[in-house]
């Protein structure tokens, strides 16, 4: 694995971000725009077929309140057979309407997520990380999010902890449904290195 130097803050938004999985034929490159917590961000996932899932091509648009709380992602996958979307919002009342891959709305809590994850991703990691402002400062915290997972669709209920340290508040140990390892994030909160997932380059 090459070694990721953590960089300097961002003067200029927006900007590109792109990510290079470690181990298999993947990418994802967003582009982000910020106003304070506040992000804009369109991107895309680019995945070669693996022994767990076929090649697909998942783009996605999303836009955050504020505070930094999502409040709104489009998501569309696209494999050799069919596309398929799907479309996430959260509600004036803290509710989650998600309209799925067969055109149905349900409307959940989710354990009170204010934030969305996508397996696969870095850049989704970023948004309880930037919203919190655990990069920051030392801290633990445990929280839901709303995941979801690729290529299929699926949306379900997950959480997430992150723990910082004085020493080093942008090395972030993380436990998901999916890794157990420590995270390294830029000034701006955004991801540099998660290892067996992803590297910024």
């Amino acid at each position: 694995m090459s070694e990721v130097v953590r960089s300097e803050p961002l003067d200029r938004w927006p900007t590109i971000l792109t990510w290079r999985a470690h181990d298999v034929s993947r990418m994802e490159s967003v582009r982000v725009q910020l106003n304070g917590h506040r992000i804009k961000a369109y991107g895309r996932i680019v995945a070669a077929q693996t022994s767990t899932h076929p090649a697909f091509s998942a783009s996605y648009d999303l836009v955050t309140d504020d505070s930094g709380t999502t409040k709104r992602l489009s998501l569309t996958v696209t494999m050799a057979e069919r596309e398929r979307q799907l479309n996430i919002a959260r509600d004036s009342e803290n509710m989650w309407v998600v309209q799925d891959k067969l055109n149905v709305a349900t409307r959940a809590p989710h354990d009170g997520a204010l934030d969305v994850d996508v397996v696969y991703s870095p850049f989704f990691n970023a948004l309880p990380i930037r919203r919190t402002g655990i990069y920051q400062r030392a801290d633990s915290i445990a929280l839901p999010v709303v995941y979801v997972r690729l290529p299929d669709l699926t949306v379900e209920t997950a959480h997430i902890e992150y723990a910082s340290e004085a020493s080093d508040p942008a090395a972030i140990k993380l436990h998901s449904p999916v890794a157990d390892t420590t995270i390294t994030v830029d000034d701006d909160g955004f991801i540099l290195d998660y290892p067996g997932l992803a590297e910024r380059i």
